[in-house]
């Protein structure tokens, strides 16, 4: 049973959380029907994402094979058989359909797109460098398009932009921490991605720059007419600066120094200071309104 419930990655479920930022920007966490509909949202997207990581898992499996943590992995270890997975997978996308035809048209057409980008990744993309960072990226903001299509929330120029940087950055920090493993083990090369050993130099540059410009785009954010609209003190939003910050370059240090967990969401749910981050983030967002 334990190995069927890995098929679902019920920890990558709290990367739709980001189906909620519109919602949080526009400060209207109160409306309480717009909250149970983007839960509805939350639940469709994650059984949508469940199916497309079994999908992933079956076009990976000769290369999990060979990997030393994802062999693990229920399709690759053979706890699972083939056939039961495309079962499973089809049932997901089923209920997945099923909910996302009860919300808005719009959100079901976000849907249907992050489905077939991440079908395109899973198939084809991943393997294509640059391109597949680009995507990875691409896909956590489309959870963020999806989520404003269910609470018609009008997106803002800022949010996207921020989201674009701060998502390209920790995209690179998962295939750069991958290709670092690889190296480690010393393995001839990376297998089904198109990232060779010599390029961990340049995929740190483009990664750190990539973080620090999504800190720039915050920068210029609170300095903007915008603010001064939904804050009663915009000035404590700048404290949020130093702190994204500090949590970027800690976060590079990490996958420079090999301590990089494969998966950075894997690694901010058990690290005791992205929490605290985020806790204190919170409290600057309280000050501020």
């Amino acid at each position: 049973m334990m190995a069927y419930l890995k098929l679902f990655r019920f920890y990558q479920w709290v990367k739709n959380t980001l189906l909620f930022v519109p919602l949080i920007a526009a400060h209207r966490l109160s409306e309480t029907a717009s909250v149970i509909s983007l839960l509805e949202a939350f639940i469709a997207f994650s059984l949508c994402a469940s199916a497309v990581y079994i999908i992933n898992d079956l076009a990976d499996l000769e290369a999990d094979k060979q990997h030393p943590t994802k062999r693990n992995r229920p399709f690759a270890s053979g706890s699972v058989p083939v056939s039961h997975g495309i079962i499973i997978g089809a049932l997901l996308l089923l209920g997945s359909s099923v909910i996302a035809m009860q919300l808005p048209i719009n959100f079901f057409f976000a849907l249907a797109v992050y489905f077939l980008i991440t079908l395109g990744y899973s198939l084809k993309f991943k393997s294509v460098v640059l391109i597949d960072v680009l995507l990875l990226a691409g896909l956590y903001t489309m959870r963020i398009i999806a989520g404003a299509y269910v609470v018609d929330v009008e997106l803002s120029f800022w949010l996207l932009n921020f989201s674009i940087f701060i998502f390209f950055s920790l995209a690179l920090v998962k295939r750069y921490s991958e290709l670092l493993l690889m190296q480690s083990l010393n393995k001839e090369k990376l297998v089904g991605r198109g990232y060779q050993f010599n390029d961990l130099s340049l995929l740190r540059i483009m990664g750190i720059g990539s973080g620090f410009l999504s800190v720039l785009v915050l920068a210029l954010y609170i300095d903007s007419p915008n603010i001064k609209i939904l804050y009663s003190h915009p000035e404590y939003v700048w404290l949020l600066c130093p702190l994204f910050l500090y949590w970027i370059s800690r976060i590079w240090l990490k996958t420079h120094r090999g301590e990089m967990h494969d998966d950075p969401v894997v690694f901010a749910l058990h690290d005791y200071v992205s929490i605290l981050i985020v806790f204190i983030g919170a409290i600057i967002f309280w000050l501020a309104s």
